[in-house]
């Protein structure tokens, strides 16, 4: 009777360890920490994922704004969901530029980010992708509950820490498009006929997909660490 009990309560501490050795293993993996953009003084959010340091946040950095209805692939243009005009400031103020950030056409994105970090490549986004397990990456990076992604948000567990959002993005029909359905991020990568990819990830699915467009649209951008 007792070397039975002492085997159960054995059995008991060993499953107890395998658990605390796999949470700790897990945490590993998503070490979090801080960024200070020197340029403006924003302060992000970071991730490690693998050997990849992503920043866990849409970037914020906003040196003009001009209206949907100002489009090219060529000129630095910045966006702010929402916001028609032309003052920086005021774009700063709105709900929309705190919480989803700026969206760039890609001639801006590819000179957004700090010094250190850099516009993430196609390949990059591939290496995330696929650390995560690519059926279900998406979910991994979404944030979780539907305060800011529409329902059902599917499999969004934001296991990853990434906290990605629904920013939506600005498309050639000159408006803004899909705010809380969809998230939009730019690459650094081109298919060689003057379309660009870009990753998204949507309310109704788990996964991360890929597109291809032309530089005027307006997309999120998140850096990864040189």
């Amino acid at each position: 009777m007792e070397k039975k009990l002492f085997t159960r309560i054995w059995q008991f501490v060993y499953a107890i360890i395998i658990l605390l050795f796999a949470s700790s293993c897990e945490a590993d993996d998503f070490k979090t920490d801080t960024f200070t953009d020197p340029r403006d003084g924003n302060v992000y959010k970071t991730v490690t994922i693998g050997t990849q340091t992503w920043m866990a946040e849409n970037l914020r950095y906003l040196p003009s704004v001009v209206s949907p209805l100002r489009q090219s692939q060529y000129t630095v243009y910045h966006y702010v969901y929402g916001y028609d005009g032309t003052n920086v400031d005021e774009a700063k103020a709105t709900s929309n530029y705190k919480t989803y950030g700026v969206l760039y056409n890609w001639t801006a994105a590819k000179a957004a980010c700090p010094a250190g970090w850099h516009l993430p490549t196609d390949e990059e986004w591939t290496q995330l992708t696929e650390y995560l397990g690519a059926s279900d990456a998406g979910g991994k990076l979404k944030e979780k509950g539907t305060k800011h992604w529409n329902s059902p948000n599917t499999g969004a567990s934001n296991k990853a820490n990434f906290n990605a959002l629904p920013g939506g993005g600005r498309f050639s029909t000159y408006q803004f498009t899909y705010l809380g359905d969809m998230g939009y991020w730019w690459t650094d990568s081109h298919d060689g006929t003057g379309l660009y990819y870009y990753r998204y990830i949507q309310q109704n699915d788990k996964g991360i997909m890929r597109g291809y467009v032309v530089r005027d649209a307006g997309f999120s951008v998140r850096c990864v660490k040189d």
